[in-house]
């Protein structure tokens, strides 16, 4: 039986289209759970098939690459010691097999090796006259964007098709002024959506995003939003890396049936929130998030949730 959701920000803790930082424990930095294995073997397979599409690098990144796999090399061991354990070679995650060798160009990259360590994705940002732009990263769980579009792109220009964050906006300098601000501490965020099937790797170019909002398709097309649809939860971290000063983005993805909160203690209470944040949603938010077709249905059968209870 699956476990109930380890986070629920749709319980209106972390609100959609807000910023929503809170500061952060170190301590609880990174999440360790039991599909870790299942998670670092998908990255792998996507570092195979289609390394291009979730590892981009700029030149003279490596040495704050490094300084993450350094950072994750202290942290790891002594926060999850049954996990992790250090060896002559490095650090070595327990109960894992012998894999293949990864394509040419990507086992160089400290990035890389630092992201089959943890379920996390793990993004480069670095500060020039245009702001932070995002110069290395490790992105195989996309929550409906591409990597190699944001490649190299500042804030600003990353966060321009989100409705009310685009250039010129008050959240968007907001964020570019957190950037800068960010010292020794860490902080941390959520975000959540809804998706019709289990995949991780879950991309979408600014054409398809536009073609999704134009069009409106239903992900739900036989009407059965209980039985397809999950629950899509981003946990992300942010923290300034103290040598290259570089910014260390994570995120860490969660996904659960939604009808799992069928069994959750609290399921009314979170149905409820949860519904109520949908009907929230303007046109151009339902349509970034591709939910316009589907908001009247999940929020029924959230509902439906809710008065079962």
């Amino acid at each position: 039986m699956a476990s109930l959701p380890t986070h629920t920000p749709y319980d209106g803790t972390s609100k959609l289209f807000t910023i929503g930082l809170k500061p952060l424990d170190p301590a609880d930095w990174i999440e360790v759970d039991s599909n870790l294995a299942p998670y670092l073997a998908e990255k792998r397979r996507l570092y195979a098939e289609i390394p291009d599409r979730v590892f981009v690098e700029e030149d003279g990144t490596r040495d704050a690459q490094q300084e993450v796999l350094d950072l994750l090399g202290a942290y790891l061991p002594e926060r999850f010691p049954d996990t992790y354990r250090r060896t002559d070679a490095g650090i070595k995650v327990a109960d894992t097999s012998t894999h293949p060798a990864l394509p040419s160009g990507l086992a160089e990259a400290p990035l890389v090796g630092a992201s089959l360590l943890v379920q996390e994705d793990l993004i480069l940002m670095r500060r020039d006259d245009s702001g932070w732009r995002l110069a290395a990263g490790s992105l195989c769980f996309p929550s409906s964007w591409s990597l190699t579009e944001k490649f190299g792109k500042p804030l600003q220009r990353i966060h321009e098709p989100v409705p009310g964050f685009g250039p010129g906006t008050r959240p968007a300098e907001l964020i570019n002024r957190m950037f800068d601000g960010l010292q020794g501490q860490a902080v941390e965020r959520y975000n959540w959506s809804i998706q019709a099937d289990s995949a991780l790797y879950h991309p979408l170019s600014n054409v398809e995003r536009i073609d999704r909002a134009t069009n409106r398709p239903s992900r739900f097309p036989d009407g059965d939003v209980r039985a397809h649809a999950f629950i899509r939860v981003e946990r992300q971290t942010l923290r300034k890396l103290p040598a290259s000063r570089d910014i260390l983005f994570t995120i860490r993805i969660h996904l659960d049936p939604l009808a799992i909160l069928e069994r959750h203690p609290d399921r009314a209470t979170l149905a409820m929130s949860f519904a109520a944040q949908l009907e929230a949603l303007d046109t151009a938010q339902l349509d970034y998030k591709g939910m316009t077709a589907d908001r009247d249905r999940l929020v029924s059968v959230l509902n439906h949730m809710a008065r079962d209870a």
